[in-house]
């Protein structure tokens, strides 16, 4: 049975358009058992996991060192990104086995699924390997090239582009470029946005939490149970991150975990789009909320390049013109910061639903979205200049 997308009341707009039939009938009662046990199976595995880390960092001395461009002003453990794969393994195996035998029946492995985690092993791997031995810009560039080659090469690429530039279907030599280029985007997307505690886990939480209920309605059961496996890893780091100077735990993800995260947000991202029996015109929707949950680190990591290249600076040296950087220089705290940053996501996903109901198209609703973020952009280094000349 067909949806029609306009006819679609509320949240259910946004998240139900591509529900689909299926052989195996679905049953919410089961799939939230299932969810909830990956949660907090990975949570719990993060939770026993993350302590023995930090114990591990401060015995080898493995610090995150501060220097001038980082916010932090005394040495941090940083391999606590090693901990979300073990932990989202564990949780998935848990869910699936929750599940009753009909729905057994019903989860299958598709190969875009073990390229993904091919792909996510390895990326985890070097950046377990970057965190303890260093590696350079363009040795890690190239993995992640490689990497994102994996998805394309099993057909999990974008072949639409939804109306937006007014293009649509896409022929093979510009879509594996494409798809390769969004998925090394979103990646040192997720990887570079991690600069203040909280931020990249906090933003994580938010788009898996998303995807674990957009994948749930089309009855992709294993990937909605990884999703909220994940979410339950990246709630427990969120407090080590954020509150765990008072328990002596203080741990950033490093590298494992952002390069890791992004990876999966972008295999997400582009997996929501493929639908095997999708309603008729629903791929603005799709493409809607894909754009909409990756918008602020995306636009970020693409102006701080654009800023580099312009000004002559090589686009992979670190510097502080990230936009937790700009709130912090309008004397915002770390976490007021951090806070500022989540309500401007929150915002934006608000916003672009409400546009949606008001029947507005995708490259509207993009522009609109562009436009929002340049302006916070643009207040914040007039704020920032002001307060330095002040100075």
């Amino acid at each position: 049975m067909q949806i029609e997308p306009r006819n679609v009341i509320a949240i259910e707009r946004l998240l139900l358009f591509y529900g689909s039939p299926s052989s195996v009938p679905f049953n919410w009662d089961e799939a939230l058992i299932a969810f909830v046990t990956a949660f907090v199976v990975a949570a719990a595995v993060t939770l026993v996991a993350l302590p023995l880390i930090v114990k591990g960092c401060q015995y080898f001395k493995f610090y995150d060192l501060p220097d001038g461009r980082k916010v932090h002003k005394t040495p941090v453990p940083r391999l606590g990104g090693m901990a979300f794969m073990p932990a989202a393994v564990i949780g998935l195996s848990a869910a699936l086995y929750t599940y009753g035998d009909t729905a057994k029946e019903g989860i299958t492995v598709s190969l875009s699924t073990l390229v993904m985690a091919s792909g996510a092993f390895l990326i985890y791997a070097i950046g377990i390997f970057d965190d303890r031995f260093g590696m350079k810009a363009v040795h890690k560039f190239i993995i992640q090239a490689v990497t994102a080659l994996f998805l394309p090469l099993c057909g999990l690429m974008i072949s639409d582009l939804n109306g937006i530039f007014g293009l649509h279907e896409i022929p093979l030599w510009v879509g594996y470029p494409l798809t390769v280029l969004i998925i090394m985007t979103v990646v040192n997307a997720i990887n570079l946005i991690d600069g203040i505690d909280g931020l990249a886990s906090g933003l994580c939480i938010l788009i898996l939490s998303a995807y674990t209920y957009v994948f749930a309605v089309n009855d992709s059961l294993m990937i909605a149970a990884l999703c909220a496996a994940i979410v339950g890893s990246l709630s427990v780091f969120f407090l080590f991150n954020f509150f765990g100077r008072m328990g002596g735990y203080k741990i950033f993800m490093g590298d494992a975990g952002s390069l890791f995260l992004g990876y999966v947000c972008a295999y997400m991202s582009i997996k929501s789009l493929h639908r095997p029996i999708a309603p008729v015109n629903c791929g603005e929707e799709q493409m809607l909320i894909s754009v909409t949950l990756l918008l602020i680190p995306v636009l970020d990591v693409a102006r701080v390049a654009v800023q580099r290249w312009l000004t002559g600076h090589n686009i992979f040296a670190p510097d502080r013109t990230h936009i937790h950087h700009l709130f912090m220089n309008v004397g915002l705290s770390m976490h007021w910061s951090l806070a500022a940053i989540m309500m401007l996501f929150l915002s934006v996903c608000g916003i672009n639903f409400s546009l949606w109901q008001a029947h507005f198209l995708l490259p509207i609703i993009l522009a609109v979205d562009i436009a929002i973020y340049a302006f916070v952009v643009t207040v914040l280094l007039r704020m920032g200049a002001k307060d330095e000349e002040e100075v």
